[in-house]
């Protein structure tokens, strides 16, 4: 029998001061679907960026909605990664104004895209 070790969830913000540090002193971009926050990190490793993704209740509704909307968010992060730049805290915002129908991987990947274009953010 195989067991598999459920991959820890590592350079993400969890705690309440860190997600207020990035949204108070952040810069951020707004789009349809998402508002993207970047602060530049003061941690001892670069080579990473930190994220953190917060998805109200009145946004989604339920917890099924706002945990799909929070994997569509990782999945899209996690494809441009490599392209971004290093070193920085990430916020990503649901607009609680959208819809969760509206919430498709391909309308949240390429909003991200065009939001990072936007911030300048890709590797040069």
């Amino acid at each position: 029998m195989v067991f598999f070790r459920k991959k820890k969830m590592k350079n993400t913000l969890k705690k309440n001061y860190e997600f207020k540090n990035v949204l108070e002193k952040g810069k951020y971009y707004r789009g349809k679907y998402l508002v993207i926050y970047i602060m530049k990190n003061n941690r001892d490793n670069d080579d990473t960026n930190v994220t953190g993704i917060a998805v109200s209740k009145k946004a989604a509704g339920g917890s099924v909605q706002r945990n799909r909307i929070k994997r569509v968010i990782r999945e899209g992060y996690r494809i441009l990664r490599d392209d971004l730049e290093t070193g920085y805290d990430i916020v990503f915002l649901w607009n609680k104004n959208v819809s969760v129908e509206d919430c498709s991987y391909n309308n949240v990947s390429k909003e991200m895209k065009d939001l990072f274009k936007k911030a300048n953010f890709f590797k040069k």
